[in-house]
């Protein structure tokens, strides 16, 4: 008899928040910049174009004895009919043994990291002093990007928030936003999340109906769209930008303008990934950048390479989603789910 250890998405709610999505996150780009993790061949299919995809992600954690999969599908018009748009499951193994650890429900998880990624690339890129963030897109996942970049980046004020086809669903983001970031737990030991509801009201955030007037005082960029088509154009962007690319994840998908990437400096979670499927895939193919104008992020946390080298430069973290990402964050979940006697063990 093999036990398994099944966690809901209500137990991930209990036991994961922000602080702890990034530290984990953060730890899969060192282990794979150290070579100790490696990613195996990513699985990715629409299932009705622009309306439904899936992907199986799966990985190997050498230094942390783990290696497991994700299948994640995206079902868009989930949400007309009351249910989540994004659904999926993790599977954790033990490394010594082959032996099944846990099963974990990946919706949240995947919220949660998707936006730490994001963070991330704002956390170790992004102009010190960043007052101003511009969100472009405003679905399920936006909310889980707002949140990380409001938390790891304290001196942003502004969030403007936008939709390249419906300016109405930024209005109704922009009136929600506090309410939903109320509900995400920043940091477990902030008991009733006291400090961060006094964060979450330190911000405003605008709703927004022209991007290139936005950006001419937004220091900070997210996409988060499922687009197909650039809807910022290169000759809005101004000095010192960044821009972390979240949405573009399976070929065929864009979000900004390919000639952005002649000037900026470009880092990705996975070098053969985000130039497949990642927002990186567009100027590969129109030739304006190859391979070697690319750096895994992982390189500038463990600082073998610098990131940012003046308020000037235009910088890209194309973010594509790797599967050591959700292996972290799930032995973070297994560990805590221990501690606190959270989620349903079976046997096989």
């Amino acid at each position: 008899m093999i036990p398994i250890k099944i966690l809901s998405d209500n137990d991930v709610k209990v036991i994961l928040d922000i602080r702890n999505t990034v530290a984990c996150v953060e730890n899969a780009y060192l282990l794979k910049a150290n070579n100790q993790a490696r990613l195996f061949p990513l699985i990715s299919e629409d299932l009705s174009e622009g309306k439904a995809d899936m992907d199986i992600k799966s990985g190997i954690l050498n230094g942390e004895d783990t290696f497991g999969l994700k299948l994640v599908a995206w079902f868009g018009e989930n949400e007309k009919q009351g249910l989540p748009p994004l659904t999926g499951l993790t599977m954790i193994f033990d490394l010594k043994t082959g032996l099944p650890k846990a099963i974990i429900n990946a919706r949240y998880l995947t919220a949660m990291r998707t936006g730490a990624a994001g963070a991330i690339g704002i956390k170790y890129l992004s102009k010190t002093d960043s007052e101003v963030l511009l969100v472009a897109g405003t679905g399920f996942q936006a909310v889980f990007q707002i949140a990380a970049a409001i938390s790891v980046k304290p001196s942003l004020k502004k969030v403007y928030i936008y939709n390249p086809l419906r300016y109405q669903s930024a209005m109704k983001l922009q009136c929600s936003i506090k309410e939903e970031l109320g509900k995400i737990t920043n940091d477990i030991g902030d008991l009733g999340n006291c400090m961060w509801l006094q964060r979450i009201d330190s911000v405003d955030f605008i709703a927004v109906d022209n991007a290139a007037k936005a950006l001419e005082e937004t220091d900070t960029v997210i996409t988060i769209t499922p687009s197909r088509k650039a809807y910022i154009s290169n000759e809005w962007v101004m000095p010192g930008t960044h821009f972390s690319c979240i949405g573009a994840d399976m070929p065929g998908k864009q979000e900004i303008d390919e000639k952005i990437f002649e000037v900026a400096r470009v880092f990705v979670d996975d070098i053969h990934q985000a130039s497949s499927v990642g927002e990186t895939q567009t100027p590969i193919k129109s030739d304006i950048i190859d391979e070697k104008h690319i750096t895994e992020i992982g390189y500038l946390i463990n600082g073998t390479i610098k990131g940012r080298t003046s308020d000037k430069d235009i910088t890209i973290f194309d973010s594509t989603g790797i599967a050591l990402q959700d292996l972290t964050v799930s032995n973070f979940l297994i560990k805590k789910a221990e501690e606190l006697n959270i989620g349903t063990a079976v046997y096989i």
